[in-house]
């Protein structure tokens, strides 16, 4: 027997059954006693059973079976019933199917029916002759029926259109209201003793971010001209909140950077008095061992800034390859000369992340460009990266997921060009392991 379909999805009636008895089925139900019923079932696999196991605690198991099971197709929920009246569930079965008049029975999960092949017995004399009236039939039964290996083209479908709600082990929990903490340093005006220029069109970028995230349900939290050490106590103080409420968190640096000595991520980014902080310490203080209520959960990074010093020229490619460019005569760069040094000062903007993580899981890191290269930004609408991060989520959040998202960010800062002859190229330190899929309305319903 196949999984349920879920092509369709659960029905709506029944979702609204699981959840309105969410709190019981926590409280009674011993999840190990239905994950064979319901993985001999197709409802699950066994990797989605693994994944549900590893959440935690037999309540924390329950509350997550529960929610995983809305998201496995229409036959799921009769499967469910039968798999708590097997294991003598006979109070919890009874409430949730007197709220489902309409299924009072719960249907047996059917069983493919099996018959006879007649065999007729062939005279070893005469081998390639076969006796039209056999003398007698041999019934030959299978030995063994796989109802546990449900197919993977049916178990996964695609979707013909727009955004599904997805099973868990395929991407993260997005649903808590807020969604998560997003905070955004914004350093523009530098001290003049620290010999970097001022960052004209930031504040640009800022806005724009702003207002996007919030309207990805994130409380946003603005900071303006941080010094080294005010950058710190700032990630101190978010490491140190309590995100069990959360499902995801959010750091935004708009600033100058540097190359810097690097473990794993490339870079630094400086404060306002021309000190630098390590991307590696950036991420370090999100990290599940200085957060654990982050654990398990994204923690996003998003550096304008630029990795170095060099500019890319770029190569000549097909003119089918080749679209209009937005770079005009008031871009600037967001980059700053190599140096063995964190604390190395220069002319423009920054590098991106730098880390080295015990544990970088969930964690993804977006730089605004190729490390080692400058990042460009317009005085006057704002940072090539920014402009088009901004945008393609207002187009594409409510499809598509971050990473599909930055490839397409990717591509289209690519096309770019400043002067009509440099180039930029962002790209991603990954190390998420699902699809994450922001909170958000329909396109249509986007204002900003």
């Amino acid at each position: 027997m196949g999984p349920p379909s879920c092509m369709h999805g659960m029905d709506p009636r029944h979702k609204k059954i699981l959840q309105r008895n969410r709190t019981n089925l926590v409280r009674d139900l011993d999840p190990s006693e239905v994950y064979d019923g319901l993985l001999s079932r197709g409802v699950f696999t066994q990797d989605m059973i693994d994944e549900i196991k590893s959440s935690g605690t037999r309540r924390d198991q329950a509350r997550q079976l529960v929610r995983d099971l809305e998201t496995r197709g229409s036959q799921a929920f009769p499967a469910f019933l039968e798999c708590l009246r097997e294991c003598g569930y006979e109070s919890l079965t009874s409430l949730l199917q007197s709220e489902d008049p309409v299924g009072q029975s719960v249907p047996s999960p059917q069983m493919p029916v099996i018959r006879p092949l007649p065999v007729c017995p062939i005279d070893v004399r005469e081998p390639d002759k076969i006796h039209s009236n056999p003398s007698k039939e041999v019934p030959l039964y299978p030995t063994e029926i796989d109802i546990a290996s449900p197919s993977p083209e049916r178990l996964s479908p695609r979707p013909t259109q727009g955004r599904t709600r997805r099973d868990s082990i395929q991407s993260y929990k997005m649903d808590a209201s807020p969604c998560g903490l997003c905070l955004i340093i914004n350093n523009v005006e530098f001290e003049q003793h620290s010999d970097l220029k001022d960052r004209n069109g930031s504040d640009i970028d800022s806005d724009k971010l702003e207002r996007r995230f919030k309207s990805l349900n994130f409380y946003v939290v603005v900071k303006r001209n941080l010094k080294h050490k005010q950058i710190r106590q700032e990630l101190s103080a978010l490491a140190k909140m309590d995100h069990s409420n959360s499902d995801c968190c959010v750091v935004i640096i708009l600033s100058h950077g540097t190359e810097a000595t690097h473990s794993r991520f490339p870079g630094a980014v400086y404060g306002v008095d021309g000190t630098s902080v390590p991307v590696q310490v950036i991420t370090n203080y999100l990290n599940g061992q200085h957060c654990p209520s982050l654990q398990g959960k994204p923690k996003l990074f998003f550096l304008q800034a630029c990795g170095g010093g060099e500019k890319d020229t770029g190569f000549e490619v097909s003119p089918d390859e080749v679209q209009p460019c937005m770079g005009g005569p008031d871009d600037q760069m967001d980059a700053i000369p190599v140096s063995s040094s964190s604390d190395s000062l220069s002319m423009s903007d920054e590098p991106d992340a730098r880390a080295t993580l015990p544990t970088p899981s969930d964690i993804l890191v977006s730089y605004s460009t190729f490390p080692g290269y400058v990042s460009w930004r317009d005085t006057k609408a704002g940072s090539w990266y920014v402009e088009t991060l901004d945008r393609l989520l207002k187009e594409n959040a409510a499809i598509h997921d971050l990473v599909t998202i930055l490839m397409m960010v990717n591509n289209e800062v690519s096309q770019n060009s400043a002067k009509g002859l440099f180039k930029q190229m962002p790209g991603s330190f990954n190390f998420l392991r699902k699809l994450l899929y922001f909170q958000a309305p329909p396109h249509s319903q986007f204002s900003t």
